[in-house]
């Protein structure tokens, strides 16, 4: 069985959410095979859960170093991430049974083997239904989210699912900007030093290498590199009404669970 590798793209967060979308559709319809990928965001982003109704107008003015700071909604459910200094995952897939934390732990595994070959030993968070009241992703863990052994939360995740179909994906925080996270969500950011040497752009590809090897490894399967055709981007680009001269590649409708 093979599964599609795209690989890493740096783009605006609308049209990362945009493509997630699409693919999670070309999966449900039976077109394409299950699909793995990784991104990164041309700008600090914040992205708000499907249903999110709860966050500070004043994000809509925010800027970082002269940019502002973009604010899109994504097609699964949670709350409010500050992609900054992170690297994002995604995966689709279908057939999985079970309750949904069942399914995020099955979706996960790769996340706990791959961290775990980095040096960096992950578990599920444990919160209950307060992370409703709270508008930052971040600032709690739940059972789909994955913490340190000290409790610093590495990565957060969500799930979207249409029929058999789930998309799940997630931020990693490798490099958060302590002041801009501040910024945004009002508290402060507990900061992790991980056992890696490289940094930038160096860490985001080292990082892509372990967690896509483990991937193979726990799903499976073999994953063939292929990235978005032209023809596809451009039809990714009509449904979703979006304009783009060309894509950076350098490096709905369903049951939203709660994640982040």
């Amino acid at each position: 069985m093979y599964w599609r590798l795209i690989p890493l793209m740096r783009l605006p967060g609308q049209f990362q959410m945009a493509i997630d979308q699409w693919l999670l559709e070309q999966h449900q319809a039976g077109i394409y095979p299950p699909v793995l990928r990784f991104y990164t965001w041309a700008s600090p982003t914040i992205s708000l859960g499907y249903h999110q109704h709860r966050w500070d107008s004043a994000w809509q003015q925010l800027t970082w170093q002269g940019t502002p700071v973009e604010l899109v909604r994504r097609p699964t459910g949670g709350r409010a991430v500050l992609h900054q200094g992170d690297l994002t995952y995604m995966v689709i897939t279908s057939g999985l049974t079970g309750k949904r934390l069942d399914a995020y732990q099955k979706m996960c595994g790769f996340l706990i083997q791959g961290w775990r070959s980095l040096g960096v030993d992950l578990h599920y968070g444990s919160a209950g239904r307060d992370y409703i009241r709270n508008p930052n992703c971040f600032g709690i863990a739940t059972g789909a989210d994955l913490v340190t052994a000290n409790g610093y939360k590495l990565i957060g995740s969500a799930q979207l699912r249409r029929g058999d179909a789930i998309l799940q994906h997630g931020s990693m925080r490798l490099e958060p900007d302590t002041q801009l996270f501040e910024q945004v969500f009002g508290e402060t950011l507990s900061y992790v030093n991980l056992p890696i040497i490289q940094e930038g752009d160096a860490l985001i590809q080292t990082v892509v290498e372990v967690l896509t090897n483990a991937a193979a490894d726990c799903f499976g399967v073999e994953l063939v590199e292929q990235p978005l055709s032209n023809e596809e981007w451009q039809r990714i680009l009509r449904q979703s009404s979006l304009e783009l001269g060309s894509p950076v590649g350098d490096f709905g409708k369903g049951t939203r669970g709660r994640g982040s």
